[in-house]
């Protein structure tokens, strides 16, 4: 049984040829390209008799120029012939339209490449989101581990890292962030001065204002200040680094080497951060102190003798340990954040600035919810 031509367009036609041992030739001729119309598919597939079943093979010795237009054309047939139960032979085509059909299909589709029309209900979403949550859960519950066991290995001495890393994150997280510390420190002293003057000045009593400056630098503001900057600063650097090396494959290769990349890459940065944050800490109270000194004494009349002496009678050692315990735990928990998000980062370069994202939120929500939990035991303390 021979079809009619389909003709659609002037350069591109299609005849199918059948027989009775389910055998079809589809004869192509002219332009397959882009700058014409395409036979369609479905009225090609109209043209096999009923319940044909066998094998379709192609004739392009009357083909011309061809482009990725075609090679579109062929998939599409491919998939709507082998759901009719009708198997494509490639044979016939050009060797450069068969290398790529069969590179398309050695590539299988991404999962979730296609978006389904109909929307998800609010149960699915809810489910989908519990899952996320527990995954992530379970991650973090994973890398705590992980983190535990390689600082146990080096309290016995058995810790594979470089000191020589160790001293690198120790300039990094410390004295490289001396100058962003101290103007922010310097600008929040300043600000908490002058607004409690302006308030105890109705009193008469501005010479307090030495008195909510310094308790307040010492006991939250020095620490949580300090802290919101190396989340931003040292965290986000964290993840950046280790998301590239996840990236580029470094990481499996401490993997395959034998070497942990938990106890090579992640520890030295927690030691280092952890260790310069009560430093930081204490640096900010003092230039705090510094930004509130300046405003009393320049706009409210109070002598330098008066503000030490106030500061000195209203902190207390107990405050400045409270403040120095919550700047460690600042510490402690930015760097977890910035590393565990590097080590879990994808393998694209848009998912090392989604880790760096993810980081510096989860540490600042961290910064936040541990210091009210602290003052809130601080207080039950009376400490």
């Amino acid at each position: 049984m021979t079809a009619d031509p389909e003709t659609l367009s002037q350069s591109a036609t299609v005849e199918l040829k059948t027989d009775d041992l389910q055998r079809a030739l589809a004869c192509l001729s002219g332009d397959w390209s882009s700058s014409g119309k395409l036979p369609l598919v479905d009225t090609l597939l109209q043209q096999f008799p009923e319940r044909f079943s066998g094998d379709l093979r192609f004739d392009t010795s009357a083909v011309g120029a061809w482009d990725s237009l075609f090679i579109t054309w062929i998939l599409r047939l491919t998939e709507k012939a082998e759901a009719s139960g009708i198997r494509l032979v490639y044979d016939g085509l050009p060797e450069g339209v068969q290398g790529l059909i069969h590179l398309a299909q050695a590539v299988p589709e991404r999962k979730g490449a296609r978006r389904s029309g109909k929307s998800q209900g609010w149960l699915t979403r809810i489910g989908h989101r519990v899952h996320d949550i527990l995954d992530n859960t379970r991650q973090l519950l994973a890398f705590l581990g992980e983190v535990t066991l390689a600082f146990s290995r080096m309290l016995i001495g058995r810790a594979r890292f470089r000191r020589s890393d160790l001293a690198l994150f120790i300039q990094q997280t410390g004295v490289d962030a001396l100058p962003i510390v101290s103007l922010i420190s310097i600008l929040v002293g300043l600000i908490l001065a002058f607004i409690g003057a302006l308030q105890l000045a109705m009193f008469g009593a501005q010479v307090y204002v030495a008195n909510l400056v310094g308790i307040a630098m010492v006991r939250e503001m020095g620490a949580m200040m300090a802290a919101i900057i190396m989340a931003g600063r040292t965290g986000a650097a964290f993840s950046a680094q280790l998301g590239t090396m996840q990236v580029n494959e470094e990481i499996d290769a401490f993997k395959t080497l034998g070497i942990d990349p938990v106890e090579f890459l992640v520890l030295p940065r927690l030691l280092a951060l952890t260790l310069m944050m009560p430093l930081l800490c204490i640096y900010a109270d003092l230039l705090g102190i510094a930004g509130g000194m300046l405003v009393g004494i320049g706009l409210f009349d109070i002598t330098p003798t008066q503000y030490i002496e106030q500061t000195s009678s209203a902190v207390t050692l107990t405050d400045v340990g409270v403040g120095i315990v919550k700047s460690i735990v600042f510490g402690v928990l930015i760097a977890l954040a910035g590393c565990m998000k590097g080590i879990q980062c994808g393998r694209s370069a848009s998912a090392v600035g989604e880790a760096t994202t993810a980081a510096v939120v989860a540490a600042i929500v961290a910064i936040v919810v541990s210091d009210a939990v602290m003052t809130l035991i601080a207080n039950a303390l009376g400490v």
